[in-house]
């Protein structure tokens, strides 16, 4: 008879905890206000039920995963993501289905920064004398719930930049040169599913202007993700034939502008175009990011995915502003003077380890990709 090495209780948790964190991205993009909780019942090393945070923030992971293992919960292990709210919302108290599945053992990955839990679901169901574990897959966790855990903290969504270069530096050619391709359908597919994990795409006026890009999300497949599509235009320049404009009807389109943008501007312009527009303190011209950032929290945004060229990069990344970077590198190099995708302020904050470290580097067809999250 062969024996087989029993596995330690700490890897199943982080196996089953992996699980959880991967079921609770499904909805990523699609909870806002609320966090994109996975959740996992587990008995006898079976897996009986599975969820995840709905679409709007409702019905929550563990209210899903436990209505699927019924019955089965009873002395069951639950996995969740994200601390269990004990406080009646919208719904019931998660902690409260729970206690009355049966389950005997929580391994609880954060507590919750949200003052309405804060730690309030973890003490609840010790209470009630269901054992408990907290702190497993805490780091990838953190990053999952980063948004939300910003918004209840510091009142602002979490930023994620993306940039795309040539070989040698740059995003785009001189004034009036042709728009560049940079990267190839494996790269521009990977910016897709970047939109789609988050609840809103924000881009400058420039990039507006130039591009005249939809800020859509276009997978095969993919119906139901529908970013908010934000563009910083301080003057109200944007003009109303521009796709982003004519698209405003049918896909949401914030444009945020100067405070002193007159009322009757302002109103002809949602008024004909069907955008909403939202006035932002600004200073020289340029729009205060920090009340950028704050209205967005207010308007219960946790993620946004900002492609809004080199200019609106640096400004984030002046401001303190960007928790992750993905930065495209092409194979191609333009061969000639340009406008640079980092500007040598934004590279000197980017290659300060205090600041950023390098989280993923691959390759996306020929592209490659590096991936750069916040320190601390």
């Amino acid at each position: 008879m062969t024996r087989v090495a029993s596995v330690p209780h700490f890897s199943l948790d982080d196996s089953y905890m992996a699980s959880a964190l991967a079921l609770g991205r499904r909805n990523l993009g699609l909870t806002a206000p609320n966090p994109a909780v996975g959740a996992l019942v587990v008995k006898e090393g079976v897996v009986i039920g599975r969820g995840w945070t709905g679409v709007g923030g409702r019905p929550h992971a563990e209210v899903v995963a436990l209505k699927q293992a019924g019955a089965l919960a009873q002395g069951a292990t639950l996995y969740v993501t994200l601390e269990p709210c004990a406080h009646h919302g919208v719904t019931p108290p998660c902690v409260d289905s729970i206690i009355a599945a049966g389950i005997s053992r929580v391994v609880s990955a954060l507590e919750d920064p949200n003052p309405q839990v804060a730690g309030q679901g973890h003490q609840y169901l010790r209470q009630s004398g269901i054992e408990l574990s907290v702190g497993v897959g805490a780091a990838m966790a953190r990053l999952d719930h980063m948004g939300h855990i910003l918004r209840m903290t510091h009142h602002r969504p979490m930023v994620t930049l993306k940039l795309a270069q040539t070989a040698d530096g740059y995003a785009a050619g001189a004034a009036y040169d042709p728009r560049l391709r940079i990267t190839g359908p494996v790269a521009d597919a990977f910016t897709h599913v970047q939109r789609a994990m988050h609840d809103a795409i924000m881009i400058g006026a420039g990039t507006a202007r130039e591009d005249d890009p939809l800020m859509t999300v276009r997978l095969p497949g993919v119906d139901n993700r529908r970013p908010l599509r934000i563009v910083l235009d301080p003057k109200l320049s944007l003009s109303p034939r521009s796709r982003l404009v004519s698209t405003a009807h049918d896909k949401p389109l914030l444009i945020l502008v100067r405070e002193d943008i007159a009322d009757d501007v302002v109103l002809q312009f949602k008024k004909s175009s069907g955008a909403d527009v939202a006035r932002i303190t600004s200073k020289d011209g340029l729009l205060n990011l920090h009340s950028v950032l704050r209205l967005l929290s207010e308007r219960g945004v946790t993620r946004v995915f900002s492609e809004g060229g080199p200019t609106v990069a640096e400004s984030l990344l002046s401001a303190g502003l960007v928790d992750e970077i993905i930065l495209h590198q092409g194979v191609k190099p333009l061969g000639r003077l340009g406008k640079l995708a980092l500007t040598p302020t934004a590279k000197m904050t980017l290659r300060d380890e205090n600041k950023y470290r390098l989280m993923e580097k691959r390759y996306l067809g020929a592209d490659q990709m590096m991936r750069y999250v916040r320190v601390g």
